[in-house]
C-alpha cells in the first residue's frame, strides 16, 4: 500500500507540474523532456558565437544572424547551444573577442543588447538556446580569468604554456572563494536580465531552453578538498540560477566520465546536484584518440564503437539518476584533418549519422559541433576581424565546422525527419 500511495502522489506532482508549465518553456517528466504536454527529443548545433553576430559592435553582423537562422530553422535545428559571451580584455592570444564582462561587473553593453536580440530573434522563429555561463578551458577567459581577477596570477594559455601547467593552475579556480564569488555575481546579472528590446525578463522567456553553468566543468584533480570545492560552487551556482529562474531547465555542462576524471562517483555526484534537470555528455574522438587523424575513414568505425559504448554506459546512470541525457557537443575532422572549407566529410557523415541515431533511443538530444553556416574563413588560426566559424578562436578554423555546402547537412535533415518524437 505504502508503495502505491507513492507512486500516486509521484504521479500526482507530475500532473501539477505540468500544468504549471508555461507554454513553450521544456520542462521534465519521469526522466523524459516535456514540451507543450509532448515528449519532447531534438537535433540541434553549437552556435557559440551568435549573441557577438547580434550587437551592432565590433563583430556584429545582423544580416548574417537572419541569414543563419533562416537556414537553421528551415533545416529543423531549433536547439543551439550558446555562450552567454566572454570574460576579460581583448587583445589575448586565441580569446574570443570582443569580450562581454571586460572586469568584474563591468559589460560591454552592445554585446548584452547583441544577447537580447538573438533572444528575441530565436523567439520569432520558435528556436531556443542553451546559454552557459562559464568554462573551464581558455577560449573564453572562464575560471582563469575569474582567478586572474581574484589573485593577479596571470592565467595561463594552453597553446603557449602547454595543457598541463594549464590544468594545474585551473584547479585552483575549485578552491578560490574569491574567483567564485566574481562568478556569481555576474550569474546574477545574467539569469536576473531583463531584455532591453522586449521589456521581458529572461526568465520568462521560452526561447531560452535551459541555463548551464559551464562549458566543460572541471575540476582538473583528484584531491578530495579540491573536488568538494568543485562540487560546492556548482552547487551554489545552480541555487542561485533556480533561485531567480524557476522556469527554466538548468545542466551542469559537464561532459560525462571524461569531464569527471574518469571516475563514475564524481560524475554521480555532478548529476545529483540539486537543481540539475538533464544530464550531458560530450564526445569528442579525435581529442581522445579514438580517431587516427592520418586515417579518418579507416578508423571511424572504432570511434563509433567507443562512442556506443560512451553513449550507452551514460544513458544507464541518467535513467538511475532520472535524468534525460543529451550529447550536446561532439565534433568529427574533416577529411584528411583538413580545415580547409573544400575538403570532404565522408568520414564525419558516417559518425554524425551514428550519434543522431541515438537520438529518441538512449540521448533525447544531440548537439553537433559546431555551426560556421556562410561564414569564409580568412585564416587558419582566427585573428581579430575574421568572420566566425563553430571552431573557436584556438582551434583551426573549418576542421569541425558544419558549412551550408557540406554533405552532412542533408545527413542532418534527413535526421530530423526521421527521429523519434522531435517536436517541430
Amino acid at each position: 500500500m505504502k508503495y502505491s500511495l507513492k507512486l500516486f502522489f509521484a504521479g500526482l506532482s507530475s500532473l501539477i507540474l505540468l500544468s504549471c508549465a508555461k507554454p513553450g518553456f521544456v520542462t521534465v517528466e519521469n526522466g523524459q523532456f516535456v514540451r507543450d504536454g509532448k515528449p519532447f527529443t531534438y537535433i540541434g548545433t553549437n552556435f557559440w558565437y551568435g549573441p557577438i553576430l547580434a550587437s551592432e559592435g565590433r563583430g556584429g553582423d545582423i544580416d548574417r544572424l537572419t541569414r543563419e537562422l533562416d537556414y537553421l530553422q528551415a533545416a529543423g535545428l531549433r536547439n543551439l547551444r550558446v555562450l552567454v559571451g566572454a570574460d576579460g580584455a581583448d587583445g589575448v592570444f586565441s580569446r574570443v573577442e570582443p569580450t562581454l564582462q571586460t572586469a568584474p561587473g563591468v559589460y560591454n553593453d552592445t554585446l548584452l543588447v547583441g544577447l537580447d536580440r538573438f533572444l528575441v530573434e530565436l523567439g520569432k522563429r520558435d528556436m531556443q538556446a542553451v546559454l552557459y555561463l562559464n568554462n573551464s578551458w581558455e577560449w573564453s577567459g572562464g575560471y582563469g580569468q575569474y582567478l586572474e581577477w581574484a589573485t593577479g596570477e596571470k592565467a595561463l594559455i594552453p597553446l603557449e604554456a602547454g595543457y598541463w601547467p594549464f590544468m594545474q593552475q585551473m584547479r585552483k579556480f575549485q578552491t578560490s572563494a574569491e574567483s567564485q564569488e566574481l562568478f556569481y555575481n555576474h550569474v546574477k546579472a545574467i539569469v536576473g536580465r531583463t531584455n532591453s528590446i522586449t521589456g521581458k525578463a529572461y526568465a520568462d522567456d521560452p526561447a531560452i531552453f535551459a541555463w548551464q553553468i559551464g562549458n566543460e566543468p572541471r575540476c582538473f584533480s583528484d584531491d578530495p578538498a579540491v573536488r568538494d570545492g568543485f562540487i560546492g560552487w556548482m552547487t551554489q551556482t545552480a541555487r542561485i540560477i533556480k533561485e531567480i529562474d524557476r522556469n527554466h531547465l538548468l545542466s551542469t555542462g559537464n561532459e560525462g566520465l571524461m569531464g569527471s576524471e574518469n571516475d563514475p562517483d564524481l560524475l554521480r555526484r555532478i548529476n545529483s546536484i540539486p537543481g540539475v534537470d538533464y544530464m550531458t555528455i560530450h564526445i569528442w574522438p579525435y581529442n581522445w584518440t579514438w580517431a587516427d587523424p592520418a586515417d579518418l575513414e579507416g578508423t571511424v568505425n572504432d570511434a563509433i564503437d567507443r562512442t556506443e559504448e560512451y553513449i550507452i554506459g551514460h544513458a544507464k546512470m541518467a535513467r538511475e539518476l532520472g535524468l534525460p541525457l543529451v550529447c550536446e557537443e561532439f565534433g568529427f575532422p574533416r577529411d584528411g584533418f583538413s580545415p580547409q572549407r573544400t575538403a570532404t566529410t565522408r568520414a564525419r557523415d558516417r559518425y554524425y549519422k551514428y550519434v543522431f541515431s541515438q537520438v529518441g533511443v538512449n540521448l533525447q538530444g544531440a548537439n553537433f559541433w559546431g555551426w560556421s553556416g556562410f561564414a569564409q574563413p580568412l585564416h587558419e588560426q582566427w585573428q581579430s576581424g575574421d568572420p566566425y566559424t563553430g571552431d573557436p578562436a584556438q582551434e583551426a578554423q573549418g576542421l569541425n565546422g558544419v558549412y551550408v555546402t557540406d554533405t552532412t547537412l542533408d545527413l542532418i535533415v534527413n535526421a530530423i525527419n526521421n527521429s523519434h518524437n522531435y517536436n517541430n
